[in-house]
């Protein structure tokens, strides 16, 4: 991708979702230098052909295995064999703010793509997962905590919007603006107590990503997932099932012990 046409796309897709870059398998193929989406777990890609950085070279965060009910439900590195997971706070160059979308009924899909998937979200942390099996494939992991029924209105407000949205929207946070096209329901299982997955493009400045979202309730806890491949945007890329499984058992676990 460019680098204007990277940096606009922070304002298409998730915190996190090109943090998994530094992660990936060092035979990702790389496609430009450019700043890092905020929550990036480290740099963006070299020259073509460069290695992907490692989380070591590039100075990424290790995820908390310990403190909160949340930080405790989050992925940690070993979590997933054959995956890289890391976290890192927001990048200065990121756009504050939740995503703002030019029609009132796709806002909830709009609000799933900023820093919280949802403004009701009591605390949020995400995690950027990089697969060293599928090559430039890129997931970023976000559990948040809510009120039981703020996550239930959460799920239903998401399944009415990918209803209603097929033909697209525009989003806007800062002064940039993106669009999101073929606005599709997805089937994806789930261990949760009720999920909602679509698929749909994401588009600027002349660059577009086939993107795959699931969202997952877990009583008063909800999980965004996404997925896309780095190296090939416009392949479709899906949330691979062992995430969601991984991500899925350890909130599970972190409720049954209270």
């Amino acid at each position: 991708m460019r680098m204007k046409a990277r940096a606009t796309m922070v304002a298409l897709v998730p915190a996190l979702l090109f943090a998994a870059v530094g992660c990936s398998s060092t035979n990702t193929p790389a496609t430009g230098k450019a700043p890092d989406p905020k929550g990036s777990a480290g740099s963006a890609p070299a020259a073509p052909g460069a290695p992907a950085p490692s989380a070591a070279a590039t100075g990424s965060a290790a995820p908390k295995t310990g403190g909160s009910r949340l930080e405790r439900s989050a992925l940690a590195q070993g979590d997933l064999p054959g995956y890289q997971v890391s976290a890192q706070g927001k990048n200065p160059n990121a756009p504050d703010g939740q995503p703002q979308a030019d029609k009132k009924a796709c806002q909830p899909l709009a609000d799933i793509m900023g820093d919280k998937p949802d403004p009701s979200a009591r605390e949020v942390l995400s995690r950027g997962v990089g697969s060293q099996k599928q090559v430039g494939l890129a997931v970023s992991a976000t559990v948040g905590s809510y009120s039981e029924s703020d996550a239930k209105a959460l799920i239903a407000r998401l399944k009415a919007a990918v209803a209603a949205c097929g033909s697209g929207f525009s989003a806007t946070v800062g002064k940039q603006t993106g669009a999101y096209r073929e606005v599709r329901p997805a089937d994806y299982r789930t261990g949760g107590d009720e999920s909602v997955s679509w698929t749909m493009t994401a588009a600027a400045e002349g660059v577009s990503a086939q993107v795959h979202l699931v969202v997952v309730r877990e009583g008063d806890t909800v999980v965004r997932l996404t997925a896309l491949n780095v190296a090939a945007a416009q392949q479709k890329a899906q949330v691979p099932q062992e995430v969601a499984d991984k991500q899925l058992e350890k909130i599970k676990k972190v409720q049954q012990a209270g």
